[in-house]
């Protein structure tokens, strides 16, 4: 899969994402379901996975040989930022809830698993060749 064409499934995943998460305060209207700065975890959510996907890129590309230990470099990498991201906005919020957790790893989860399965079929594909 070129980086292109994962851009264009990867704005489409995101885009519906941000449909679904629009829609769920519509929905349960009574129920707080997001925390205050949640587009900003949403937003360095998806800005972390799409650069972990291009660094697997380019090192997969660079040298196939290598091409495992570049994805797990990257989903080492993406983890760490995480980390960091959760305890900085540990310490400025003073008391992470259990919404803040709920809407962090469900996202991180989504956004893992979206990486996860394009970068199988990149694999998938060489596999062919």
């Amino acid at each position: 899969m070129t980086l292109a064409k994962f851009t264009s499934i990867y704005l489409i995943f995101v885009g519906l994402l941000i449909g679904i998460i629009a829609v769920l305060p519509l929905v349960f209207p009574d129920k707080q379901l997001l925390v205050s700065n949640f587009w900003v975890m949403f937003g360095f959510l998806a800005g972390i996975t799409y650069i972990a996907y291009m660094l697997v890129d380019i090192g997969v590309k660079r040298d196939p040989e290598v091409g495992v230990m570049a994805i797990m470099g990257s989903i080492a990498v993406k983890m760490i930022f995480c980390m960091a991201f959760v305890l900085i906005y540990s310490i400025k919020a003073k008391g992470i809830g259990l919404v803040f957790l709920l809407n962090f790893f469900s996202l991180y989860l989504l956004f893992t698993v979206f990486e996860v399965y394009c970068l199988l079929r990149n694999l998938r594909h060489q596999n062919l060749k």
